[in-house]
């Protein structure tokens, strides 16, 4: 993989810079929120109004650009994510900045999509998969790294100053793929009805179906991590961030060891990923109470986590021929980001209802083990 090593490795800075402008928000919203007079759960729209421009974006702008070049589709995005962080470090107003956020996560499905498409086309058959990973290892480190230097630039800067850093690893990223990424080798086809009509399919639609479920188990728990850590598990404040850093090394090392599961076991990876995050979130309704237990935990709760990204991405490319994969693989983006809110949704409910922070591994369990249970299904059928 040496000679397609850095075009991945541009592509890994794109998603890198994507993956921090995603979650550095959830860092600095009270600085935020104090700063263009807003309360906090108004400011959360920042969140939630950025998952809804990837999830409909994403196929949206896959779609408007399928007769372009790959490579130049890439260039785009990049260069709209730039400009959307622009607007954020600039932003006079909540609306202004609420409009910087939705223009940059319009980028964000896309990218991905196409991005996957263009990392497993750069190596033989059997590396598909730890290609796909490594790309996506720029995004787990945007959480290892990027989210806590982030806040820390933004609380300590001013939160524009972190919009202004993103903006800049954009440009970055430009000029990575320009020069690292080669010209496609063939002209892309236009994409058609057909295409869209093939996503709704038995095998496409169960495999967007075990996204959704896989990652609302986990944004249920992760979307509420700091009071876990320092409510439950007893855990001052101050230790969060590091804490946090286990959390992303472990998203790294699951990522992955991911990609090497789906080059091995492209099939049976997915159910035993999807049965291992679910048996991770038991482990946290035991654990998590613990210190000690914790602290393994929320590494492990990392690496299973991540550890579907590489299996569930390969899978719906390998259900889809064609024009029809670009729209597949971002299409998986969105249903990530959809699990997301659905996840987060579900987790607050469940707070108001007073029912408890370790009811929510409980509930987490059980979407990934109801995936789980479609990709044994699916896998038998196969």
């Amino acid at each position: 993989m040496s000679g397609t090593t850095p075009a991945l490795v541009a592509l890994g800075i794109g998603a890198f810079g994507i993956g921090l402008t995603e979650f550095v928000i959830m860092g600095l919203l009270p600085e935020v929120a104090g700063s263009v007079d807003v309360s906090i759960p108004r400011a959360g729209l920042l969140i939630s109004g950025y998952a809804l421009a990837v999830t409909i974006g994403g196929p949206l702008l896959t779609l408007l650009t399928a007769k372009m070049a790959r490579r130049n589709v890439l260039l785009a995005l990049m260069a709209i994510f730039t400009l959307g962080n622009l607007l954020c470090a600039i932003a006079p107003s909540f609306g202004s900045l609420l409009a910087g956020r939705i223009v940059t996560g319009f980028a964000h499905g896309t990218f991905f999509g196409v991005g996957a498409l263009v990392a497993q086309s750069l190596v033989p058959p059997e590396r598909k998969a730890s290609a796909i990973a490594l790309m996506f290892t720029g995004l787990t480190l945007a959480t290892v790294l990027g989210l806590p230097l982030g806040t820390w630039l933004g609380q300590g800067f001013g939160w524009r100053s972190t919009f202004w850093a993103v903006a800049s690893i954009g440009v970055v990223a430009i000029a990575a793929i320009a020069v690292a990424l080669p010209e496609d080798r063939e002209k892309p086809e236009p994409m058609s009805l057909g295409d869209l009509r093939g996503m709704f399919a038995p095998a496409p639609a169960r495999a967007l179906m075990m996204t959704v479920l896989g990652y609302a188990g986990v944004f249920l728990v992760f979307t509420y991590i700091a009071p876990i850590l320092t409510d439950l598990a007893g855990f001052p404040a101050s230790r969060v961030s590091a804490l946090l850093v286990l959390f992303g090394t472990g998203l790294v090392l699951g990522n992955i060891l991911g990609g090497k599961l789906a080059d091995r076991w492209p099939r049976a990876s997915i159910p035993l990923t999807l049965f291992t995050l679910a048996a991770t979130l038991l482990a946290m309704w035991l654990g998590m109470s613990n210190r000690v237990f914790a602290s393994a935990l929320i590494f492990v709760f990392g690496a299973a986590a991540f550890a579907t990204v590489a299996p569930l991405q390969s899978f719906i490319l390998r259900q889809v021929r064609g024009t029809g994969q670009a729209l597949a693989s971002t299409l998986n983006i969105s249903a990530f980001n959809l699990g997301n809110a659905l996840g987060a949704w579900a987790g607050g409910l469940a707070l108001a209802a007073h029912w408890g922070l370790s009811s929510l591994f409980l509930l987490a369990a059980v979407p990934p083990i109801v995936a789980g249970l479609i990709a044994l299904h699916t896998v038998r059928r196969a």
